[in-house]
């Protein structure tokens, strides 16, 4: 029996935690019966009560696992090793606020085993601040116009990742890795799904302007 592996990374998502882990369980146990799975939570150094939580909930199912930073490692690298910890045929890393949707697992699932390796979820529009959205299309612009390499606009990581392809990150050994950059220049071919990218269910982003400049 294959396994998916999902990685939720998190930091203060004491309001969307429980829920996010029971909708991924729910999804893949009524959608994709067919499949074992894990589930590894990567809380950032939560300074709220989401530690708590996540240990009731590593309690109440063997099936899911955490991993407890010591101290917060940025948000692009702490989900990146985070994946590299998963057991799985694949990995797909989801975010805990519900803005990547649950019900695209199947999805890529579906692309995975017609042979993709890589299969990454594209907005196409955000229910997320117009200005935000507006913000970062001009910074997937600009780095399109000035980098040598590929690069994959409105892409944040949210997809499905093969274990071979797991394997090569782990071999990369860089200690600044950008994924969406990776994925572009160093990944296998790949298949895009477009979506519409949600609202948080619950809480603020601590992903300000400022911190994502």
């Amino acid at each position: 029996m294959k396994k998916i592996g999902i990685m939720i990374p998190c930091y203060n998502e004491q309001e969307n935690i429980v829920q996010i882990c029971n909708a991924v369980v729910k999804e893949i146990t009524e959608e994709l019966p067919q499949y074992d799975y894990e589930i590894l939570i990567m809380d950032n150094c939560s300074t709220d009560n989401t530690r708590p939580l996540i240990r009731e909930i590593c309690r109440q199912n063997p099936k899911i696992k955490a991993i407890l930073n010591a101290k917060n490692f940025g948000q692009f690298n702490s989900p990146y090793y985070g994946m590299l910890h998963v057991d799985g045929d694949c990995v797909i890393p989801i975010c805990a606020d519900f803005q990547d949707p649950v019900e695209m697992i199947p999805q890529f699932v579906h692309e995975w085993e017609n042979g993709y390796k890589i299969v990454i979820g594209i907005k196409t529009k955000s229910k997320e601040n117009k200005i935000m959205y507006l913000f970062r299309s001009i910074y997937y612009k600009l780095i399109k116009k000035f980098s040598d390499v590929e690069q994959i606009e409105h892409f944040t990581g949210f997809g499905l990742y093969d274990k071979d392809f797991i394997t090569v990150l782990r071999n990369l050994k860089d200690p600044q890795p950008y994924m969406r950059g990776i994925v572009a220049e160093l990944g296998y071919e790949r298949k895009e799904i477009e979506y519409v990218q949600a609202k948080r269910l619950h809480g603020k982003t601590s992903n300000n302007f400022f911190k994502l400049y």
